[in-house]
């Protein structure tokens, strides 16, 4: 699928946020990866949603209420 480079992209940045003291933001990207892995699964163009996140992909049932805890 052409469109999982998003998925390292979100994955490196909450590494970055991880490392830089960012808890909350990694957090927040952590339920972004999940989400993006799921609309990329569920695109018209289909997908696996292989990369970094693969083994994410089965735990996207309900993500609709991602950074909602604030």
């Amino acid at each position: 699928m052409k469109n999982n480079w998003i998925l390292d992209v979100l994955t490196d940045l909450r590494g970055f946020a991880t490392a830089n003291g960012l808890p909350r933001l990694a957090e927040q990207l952590d339920d972004t990866v999940l989400l993006a892995a799921c609309e990329l699964v569920s695109s018209p163009e289909g997908g696996d949603a292989r990369g970094a996140n693969a083994g994410r992909v089965e735990f996207c049932c309900d993500v609709g209420g991602a950074g909602t805890g604030f």
